[in-house]
């Protein structure tokens, strides 16, 4: 088993003997996409896989949130952010921008890429080494940008 679905499940078992029923819940949401993907796969998960699944769900929470907060419904935009709190634990320390700089030279570099036709190649090694640690997108401006 993955280290970072054993921490989930470790977390869950706190939550549970704390009754704290609020991040219970959403370790539960957790655990079932975990699961979910796992059968629907027929694998069992690494921690770089279950990285991707809780940065989708923070994504689609602050998507919600947005959403909640368009609509002025601070008590559901309050209940997102709750469950982004509770999922960001889980990510690695973001990358600084210096640091991703770096990263993304490098990634050019061992790709040989010249041109944004080639950025397919160097998104392939960034998602390798900054999964859980930058936005996706931010990185995928960041190489246009270089390699424009």
């Amino acid at each position: 088993m993955s280290e970072l679905k054993t921490t989930v499940m470790q977390d869950i078992k706190t939550a549970m003997k704390a009754k704290n029923m609020q991040h219970l819940g959403v370790l539960r949401m957790l655990s079932a996409a975990i699961k979910q993907r796992e059968v629907d796969e027929r694998i069992e998960l690494n921690d770089n896989d279950i990285l991707s699944i809780i940065e989708k769900m923070i994504k689609q929470r602050k998507d919600a949130a947005i959403q909640y907060e368009k609509a002025n419904r601070d008590d559901l935009v309050a209940q997102e952010n709750f469950e982004i709190s509770v999922l960001m634990p889980y990510l690695p320390t973001p990358l600084t921008a210096s640091e991703l700089d770096a990263l993304i030279s490098t990634a050019i570099a061992e790709t040989g890429a010249t041109s944004v036709r080639e950025m397919g190649k160097v998104m392939a090694i960034m998602k390798e080494k900054a999964q859980g640690r930058a936005d996706m997108t931010d990185v995928s401006k960041r190489i246009k940008t270089k390699l424009a």
